[in-house]
């Protein structure tokens, strides 16, 4: 099942998405369900077809959790050794859009790279102190994920929040995907039809569900709470004018262009 969030013309929805991706969006409607999808779903009676509408992000987190090297190819790119621990770091909810909005490039930065990602998202009640069985229970679901970096000023603040904290700079979507873990699946980056980045999820250091365990050990995760688990090798530039696209085999694709902030 594929929950989105969307503008319509009365207003903003959730909805299950309906259709099969691969066909295309012409084939795919949304059927309107009533409040937030967690729990039991209830449908409003209301389809719209996707072209009528306008995709979101499909969750407003309360905050996102990230995952700093949590592939070994992706560390040794950058000389660094793999975490005998997850390495965590936070983006601030204003950070996040949805499909098709602008990346906007900040000028204080000179070097703005991609970092395509699975994202996982935390369904009712939360997480806090969960044991692995707990930690799995607590998975809502699945999305695409850019964790947008100022990679220049990650390097020289010492540590991540600006580098890492700007409007736009994380991107999530096109849609929840609830269903199973996607335990080996690939993860792929574009940048205007080039292949910049592909791994798999298989390659992960520490599983989604580690993860999620280790994260509540610290802070309490709330439902709809993200978290990002980490990016292949092959981060690179985003310029003005480019299209980067993030897909994760079977959730989706995730599309924004990147524009220059002035």
């Amino acid at each position: 099942m594929r929950i989105a969030r969307f503008a319509h013309d009365k207003g903003m929805s959730f909805g299950v998405v309906e259709g099969d991706p691969a066909s295309g969006p012409e084939g795919l409607t949304v059927a309107e369900i009533e409040g937030h999808p967690f729990g039991q779903l209830r449908f409003t009676g209301q389809r719209w077809a996707l072209a009528d509408i306008r995709l979101l992000s499909p969750i407003l987190p309360s905050k996102v959790v990230c995952v700093g090297r949590n592939y070994a190819e992706h560390a040794a790119e950058h000389g660094s050794e793999v975490p005998a621990e997850p390495l965590l770091f936070l983006k601030p909810s204003t950070a996040v859009i949805g499909p098709h909005d602008a990346i906007r490039l900040p000028p204080q930065s000179r070097q703005v790279e991609h970092e395509a990602e699975l994202a996982l998202v935390i369904g009712p009640p939360g997480a806090r102190r969960a044991d692995q069985a707990a930690a799995r229970q607590a998975i809502f679901g699945w999305t695409c994920a850019n964790d947008v970096t100022a990679r220049d000023l990650q390097r020289s603040d010492g540590q991540w929040t600006r580098a890492k904290g700007f409007d736009s700079f994380c991107p999530l979507g096109p849609w929840i995907v609830v269903g199973e873990e996607p335990t080996d699946r690939e993860v792929r980056c574009e940048v205007n039809g080039e292949v910049r980045q592909l791994g798999r999820t298989s390659q992960m250091v520490f599983d989604p569900a580690t993860l999620v365990s280790y994260v509540s050990h610290v802070m309490t995760l709330l439902p709809g709470d993200v978290i990002l688990t980490g990016t292949p090798a092959g981060v690179g530039p985003l310029r003005p004018g480019d299209r980067v696209s993030v897909r994760v085999e079977g959730i989706g694709e995730l599309v924004n262009p990147v524009v220059a902030l002035e």
